[in-house]
């Protein structure tokens, strides 16, 4: 006679199934939710000591704040970022390996490197942690105090004035390239490696005007050892609220700001990803972490994500006719 099983085999049967897969899908959670697992990297494209790195650690100190891992910075200065790009698309694509980038490199690099190692395509945009505009400064020897003014003197000396930028294939390059077709201008290009030894150069009159970094820029103009022109966002700055915007004279499109921001492989799986993004957006909201950076010129945007991307693809378009325009193509 054929054995059967009692309703009350049938239902701790049934109880024991539920049970197992209930604590399958437990476990499966909250291996989801256990980013990060070991210390995180922060891979900063610029060597230490400077703007990058300053929002990079200070990132890695909120963000370790917010979750209770370890979060370190490593410097990977070369080829304008790219070589931190390489490294971070070489790791394991697990969330514990990230990229702090900056405008230049992540919308310009694929423009003007035509031999690059990596594509916008490797990397997951999570969050713009800065902006900042530049700001067009000149020497206090220089007689024009306004925008006009410098335009007819640099007019009156044709091929005689240099501008200065902080690195060459940047907004700090193409603006005074822009300047010099909407004006008909003839400034020469001189290009430097950093905001520090382009600002000794405009403080010691060896080039007499240039676009640079607003916070590298700011104790020289308030000292009076430089002179603001116009800064380069849509509005004024409000912390150069005496300074008009290139967009306020008439010259919108010569708008631009500069950014520093966070990227992850694009290969990290999803799960990862929104824990990155979501710890990453609750740091820049915190009221100290914004304070730190405030201090030292930057706002601090909550732009992440889709919004994030849809920034990015925009502004590599834009630069890519400004690249394309100048002919202009780096070296490897």
């Amino acid at each position: 006679m054929p054995r059967t099983s009692s309703p009350t085999t049938v239902s701790r049967a049934a109880s024991n199934f539920l049970l197992a897969a209930a604590a399958t899908f437990a476990m499966a959670n909250a291996h989801a939710q256990a980013w990060p697992t070991k210390p995180v990297t922060l891979v900063v494209g610029t060597p230490a000591g400077g703007s990058v790195d300053a929002y990079g650690r200070a990132l890695a100190d909120q963000l370790a704040r917010q979750t209770g891992g370890n979060f370190v910075v490593e410097n990977k200065g070369g080829a304008n970022g790219n070589l931190s790009a390489e490294q971070v698309r070489n790791a394991a694509a697990d969330g514990h390996t990230l990229w702090i980038s900056t405008q230049a490199m992540f919308t310009i690099n694929p423009s003007v490197y035509p031999a690059m190692r990596w594509k916008q395509s490797d990397f997951k945009p999570i969050a713009k942690g800065i902006e900042s505009p530049l700001v067009l400064v000149t020497h206090p020897s220089v007689p024009a105090k306004t925008l006009p003014d410098l335009v007819k003197w640099v007019s009156a000396n044709p091929g005689r004035i240099t501008y200065a930028s902080f690195s060459p294939g940047t907004p700090s390059h193409f603006l005074g390239f822009q300047l010099n077709e909407r004006f008909k201008l003839d400034m020469v290009h001189v290009a430097y490696k950093g905001s520090a030894p382009q600002i000794t150069d405009l403080l010691g009159g060896q080039v007499l005007l240039g676009f640079t970094q607003l916070q590298a820029a700011l104790p020289h103009v308030q000292s009076g050892k430089l002179n603001a022109i116009a800064v380069t966002s849509k509005d004024r700055t409000r912390f150069m609220p005496q300074v008009p915007s290139l967009a306020e004279l008439g010259h919108p499109d010569l708008s631009a700001t500069v950014w520093f921001g966070l990227m992850a492989p694009s290969a990290t799986p999803k799960a990862v990803l929104d824990q990155v993004q979501a710890a990453t957006v609750k740091a820049q909201a915190q009221a100290d972490y914004k304070a730190r950076l405030e201090a030292q010129g930057f706002d601090v945007p909550q732009e992440h994500g889709d919004a994030f991307a849809a920034t990015i693809a925009a502004e590599t378009a834009r630069w890519a006719q400004v690249v394309k325009a100048t002919g202009f193509r780096a070296n490897d």
